[in-house]
């Protein structure tokens, strides 16, 4: 099932089911009680993001290319940082450049986001994916002046100013995506491809990742995991590609969809 979150004419918010003709049926429940397909047709007036998390938890250096391009070693355990939910944002709205705490370089990244469905706490790889609702596609937008010289080597600034992580266009739950790491993922800038590669590239591949975040540690319903991003960011550019206004970023994840965002200043 592709379950989107959305807007409908009458200005509620619903979840439906996408269709392969595009319509949407609606669904009764929710994330911890679970989806029942309606009868029903949903208008969609707004496509959401799909969920709104309970936290976002990140890995960094994930891809054994994107750290040979970074020119950094990979480690025993997965680096693990966090972004907080008001940096969520919807397909189709915009990316904002940070003007306050100004930002010269803004960059995509291209992750593959794992949803929890079910509360879970020490669980092991072997049964990692039982935890699992599904997959989205995630940009984790980030300001590499913040995260690297002005953030007193935390990550967490330069990753979590409103707007740094899109989500969407939909989860598809796990029945359709049995194996979440053998995906194309790409990112495209202005119908440029930047980032091209496969989830298979991960060094630790989505059920060790569930695994050791729920060591020792309790992982809830809404819970999403954003996985790491392939080579071909903008900072390892020569010249650095930074994200400008005006610019369009699309990531497009194999089974998923494309999740796009204009980018623009902030106000």
């Amino acid at each position: 099932m592709k379950i989107i979150r959305l807007l409908d004419r009458e200005n509620n918010i619903c979840f439906g089911a996408q269709q392969e003709d595009g319509s949407v049926i609606e669904l009764n429940g929710g994330l911890v009680e679970g989806f029942e397909l309606t009868q029903n047709r949903a208008t969609v007036k707004k496509l959401l993001a799909p969920i709104t998390p309970s936290s976002i938890l990140c890995i960094g250096l994930n891809y054994h290319f994107h750290a040979k391009e970074c020119g950094l070693k990979t480690h025993e355990f997965p680096v693990l940082f966090m972004k907080a939910i008001n940096a969520v944002q919807n397909p189709n709205d915009p990316i904002l450049i940070p003007t306050h705490l100004k930002s010269n370089e803004v960059d995509y990244e291209c992750e593959l986001a794992v949803v929890i469905g079910k509360e879970c706490k020490n669980v092991s790889r072997e049964n990692a994916l039982d935890y699992v609702l599904g997959y989205t596609c995630c940009n984790d937008v980030s300001a590499r002046d913040w995260q690297i010289h002005r953030g007193g080597s935390q990550w967490c600034r330069g990753k979590t100013f409103d707007t740094f992580a899109p989500l969407g266009p939909c989860i598809v739950t796990t029945d359709e995506i049995p194996n979440p790491n053998v995906l194309q993922i790409k990112t495209i800038l202005n119908g440029d491809v930047v980032q091209d590669w496969n989830t298979r590239d991960m060094i630790f591949d989505v059920p060790a990742l569930v695994e050791f975040l729920s060591g020792s540690t309790t992982l809830l319903p809404g819970t999403v995991i954003i996985t790491g991003t392939p080579h071909g960011i903008g900072m390892a550019q020569n010249p650095p590609r930074w994200l400008q206004p005006g610019d369009e970023v699309t990531i497009d994840i194999e089974k998923i969809g494309k999740l796009t965002n204009p980018v623009m200043n902030e106000k």
